[in-house]
């Protein structure tokens, strides 16, 4: 075996690893928050304080990835990915500790933040995942947007997985029995993690923190243009879609399921969109022209969903949400894949950590500015308002994406 093939291997080995960990933890995640809304939903709390137990968990995103990355860059991508597996245990644990005697306030509180340290876990966690690949694999383009692409979807339709394993835990092993065992589970996985994945470094010297901000144009446009993107999909995904279909007639459980079945979908899209877009040998001349097209074609759905309500078309407006959440779906599972890529390109190796955890910090604002808006929005103006809301943003994303720089110098010509 030759030297090049031992090196390939070994990344090989060390991507599965990364990925393998991100799987397990993302399907606690999955199925921590559909286990926190079927079981407070059943207790009577309304979908809009639903959404705010959710606050925290996105504003503490917004943190563990700035700061994240620079952790990561100091001390080490593993022992980030360690660390942010083993505040998910303590999150669930935290979680498992709340009292059914405690007063709603009390109880909204503890889920709040127990809610946040879970965040935290989620968006450190990921972070170093992403930066991990970057560091373990090859400059070649196509392999890293593969890679990147095969991570992201998978661990999407990972979450959607952890949906269903959350209700049905929650039905067969009751509320807290349910923490417990996901908490057991990820103390097996942060073992595996400590034993078999070796030290990876974060690719350079850690900045000073004012430096943390000084990114490139690259870099910075990406991830203003992540902002709008995940604020888009969250201003009508986390309120807006589950209360309009319950108003329609579902139940609960068609609702969370059909919400699951949506990240499995646009999970599976995302792991082959490398396939729905033209390649180029230097990584950036066609997968640029093709984040610009794709937004365009996403900012335009929200705009013919609300036609198509409006008009009446003689189908059930369910049965038009449902048909604009496919279309959204597919661009939107692209956009994600292009962009997550592309911060990878801008990022190169040097600091990868602390760009990425700079990208993930503007994907977390996104998130938290599309809960609250998706609450505040639909309570105004029904479902209407906030897709009113997401094509605003969408089309600020393209905006953006018509500005992204063509050069990074950090990526290799070889595909």
């Amino acid at each position: 075996m030759s030297a090049a093939t031992g090196i390939a291997g070994s990344a090989g080995r060390q991507y599965a690893l990364v990925n393998a960990a991100y799987w397990s933890f993302t399907l606690t995640d999955g199925a921590l928050r559909m286990l926190v809304l079927l079981h407070f939903f059943a207790l009577g709390y309304t979908p809009f304080q639903l959404a705010l137990m959710f606050w925290l968990y996105e504003a503490a995103g917004i943190v563990a990835n700035l700061f994240g990355g620079w952790a990561a860059t100091h001390y080490g991508v593993t022992r980030t990915l360690a660390a942010g597996i083993g505040l998910q245990v303590a999150g669930l644990l935290m979680l498992s500790a709340l009292d059914p005697a405690w007063s709603p306030g009390l109880s909204v509180v503890w889920v709040v933040v127990s809610q946040g340290v879970s965040g935290v876990a989620k968006d450190l966690t990921k972070t170093s995942a992403k930066s991990a690949i970057r560091l373990v694999a090859t400059d070649q383009s196509a392999t890293l947007f593969r890679w990147v692409a095969w991570f992201t979807g998978s661990k999407n339709a990972m979450k959607g997985v952890g949906f269903f394993v959350g209700g049905l835990m929650l039905a067969n092993f009751g509320f807290r029995g349910t923490l417990w065992i996901l908490a057991a589970a990820l103390v097996l996985v942060l073992a595996g993690v400590l034993v078999s994945l070796p030290r990876l470094r974060g690719g350079g010297k850690a900045s000073k923190i004012r430096e943390l901000f000084a990114k490139s144009s690259g870099v910075n446009r990406i991830a203003a243009a992540r902002v709008f993107l995940f604020g888009a999909r969250d201003v009508w995904f986390v309120v807006g879609v589950p209360v309009f279909l319950y108003a329609n007639g579902w139940h609960f459980i068609q609702v969370a399921g059909f919400l699951a079945a949506w990240t499995i979908g646009y999970g599976l899209v995302q792991a082959i969109a490398p396939k729905l877009v033209s390649r180029s040998a230097d990584g950036l001349s066609r997968e640029i022209p093709a984040a610009k097209v794709w937004a365009a074609a996403m900012a335009a759905v929200p705009f013919l969903i609300m036609g198509a309500l409006q008009l009446h078309l003689g189908l059930s407006p369910d049965v038009v949400l449902i048909g604009g959440l496919a279309l959204f779906g597919v661009a939107f599972a692209v956009n994600s894949s292009l962009h997550s890529y592309l911060i990878l390109a801008y990022a190169g190796s040097k600091k990868a950590a602390e760009d990425v955890g700079f990208y993930y910090a503007a994907n977390a604002a996104g998130r938290l500015a599309g809960t609250l808006l998706s609450g505040l929005l639909y309570q105004a103006g029904g479902l209407f308002a906030c897709l009113a809301g997401s094509g605003v943003m969408l089309l600020a994303c393209l905006g953006v994406c018509l500005a992204l720089p063509g050069r990074a110098p950090h990526l290799s010509l070889a595909r």
